[in-house]
């Protein structure tokens, strides 16, 4: 059955190659269908990989190679939640050692301009628990950039 509700998300040429690593990298995340241009197109040519569908994490998706003409930004990003420090590190370092830069509070982006938040459960959980204890956690939070889930901790209990 076809989903309902897809994410798009605009790549320039290389949707493929972003879908395969997301693929790679995440679990429940797989490359599904590549489909090329039947016919010549704004910012590519007949048999040109026009799209390509995959999941994240589970979630729809479909890749758009449509041009340089739109970049992505922080307006839309993946958040994907993690159990421990090891998990966060491996996100984190996979998508920074692939060619993406580091941002602050546990954002980061790819090499094709998607913002990630590699987000540990330790701090959501930490911010929901209110007053003093989620206070401390996010002023700890925003002096990171990876996200360190024993500062976290730290600084909730004070």
């Amino acid at each position: 059955m076809k989903q309902k509700n897809t994410i798009c998300l605009w790549f320039e040429k290389d949707a493929e190659n972003a879908a395969g690593f997301y693929a790679a990298t995440f679990p429940n995340s797989e490359l599904i269908n590549v489909f090329h241009a039947p016919s010549d197109f704004p910012g590519g040519k007949c048999g040109d990989v026009l799209t390509v569908e995959f999941t994240v994490c589970g979630i729809p998706c479909i890749g758009l190679n449509g041009g340089a003409s739109i970049r992505h930004n922080e307006a839309f990003s993946f958040q994907i939640a993690t159990d421990n420090q090891e998990e966060t590190d491996r996100y984190w370092n996979a998508i920074v050692g692939n060619g993406g830069k580091e941002k602050e509070c546990g954002w980061c982006e790819d090499r094709w301009g998607l913002s990630w938040q590699i987000t540990p459960r330790a701090l959501t959980d930490a911010l929901s628990s209110g007053g003093a204890e989620a206070k401390r956690a996010f002023e700890a939070m925003m002096t990171m950039s990876k996200i360190d889930v024993a500062a976290i901790e730290a600084a909730r209990r004070g």
